[in-house]
């Protein structure tokens, strides 16, 4: 296990972190893994983490030249997609089969967009379409594509959402309303295959520094609203993710893991 201490400098106070990394020990060895908007942020930190324990994976996004820089430097494959789109879903499925020599076991459904409307009234058909068909809908058809490969090619699998902590608690803004759709959906679907050898999980992060969020690595990530005290960082969020996706998780299926120190745990004290 490896510890690193950041020092989070906000107002009134200044925080120190001592995160913990386990170290890699080839847990995900014949995993063939595709994350989807693995080009950066949460989706990056995951396909770093999964090719140091041992992974084959494939990153896909919207922009190649994004998706090229990062897989030069995590050492993966890539391919473009368009997860708005369901029309391209089968033959994404096939051209990542072939880029990775077939046997595919994992996809994680990690591309998602918030477009942060600052109210109700701002909310407008398509800002909500947009999110709806990004974070709910190319979800679930991308899922329903990589299924069917599954079964056609007798495969035992296992798929990873992205969820989102304001999937526990009301919202009134359509990103809100796609995460608690893809709670419902991960227990759906881990009901619906447990007898074929899928497993089916979320991670569900507080509000982690990515370009979504807006929020820096080695900015000001001081947020004194959460038991923290800070701001995640996407590599904490990563190591329960390999956890998910690990055999070490074999009994683990229809959970959505919130990684947010409690932070939206009903408590009726509050």
């Amino acid at each position: 296990m490896k510890a690193v201490a950041i020092i989070v400098q906000g107002k009134p106070q200044q925080i120190k972190a001592n995160i913990s990394y386990l170290q890699p020990n080839n847990q995900l060895a014949g995993k063939k893994v595709i994350i989807t908007g693995g080009g950066r942020g949460l989706g990056f930190a995951m396909a770093k983490k999964f090719v140091s324990e041992g992974a084959d994976v494939l990153i896909a996004g919207r922009n190649e030249k994004t998706l090229k820089a990062s897989s030069d430097e995590i050492g993966c494959k890539y391919l473009t997609i368009n997860v708005s789109d369901p029309t391209e879903f089968s033959t994404f499925i096939a051209k990542a089969a072939t880029l990775m020599g077939g046997g595919i076991n994992v996809l994680v459904n990690n591309a998602g967009i918030s477009l942060h409307e600052a109210n109700f009234f701002d909310v407008t058909p398509d800002t909500f379409d947009r999110q709806i068909n990004t974070n709910l809908r190319g979800a679930f058809f991308l899922t329903q594509e990589f299924i069917r490969h599954l079964k056609s090619t007798n495969t035992s699998g296992n798929i990873l959402f992205v969820s989102s902590e304001t999937g526990d608690t009301m919202d009134y803004r359509p990103y809100g309303f796609t995460k608690v759709a893809v709670n419902s959906m991960v227990q759906g679907l881990a009901y619906l295959f447990k007898k074929d050898g899928i497993r089916v999980n979320a991670v569900a992060p507080g509000v982690t520094a990515s370009d979504m969020t807006g929020f820096k690595a080695d900015g000001d990530l001081f947020a004194g609203e959460y038991g923290t005290g800070r701001i995640y960082l996407p590599e904490e969020v990563a190591e329960t993710a390999c956890f998910l996706v690990s055999d070490a998780s074999g009994c683990v299926s229809g959970q959505i893991i919130t990684c947010n120190n409690a932070q939206t745990v009903n408590a009726r004290w509050k």
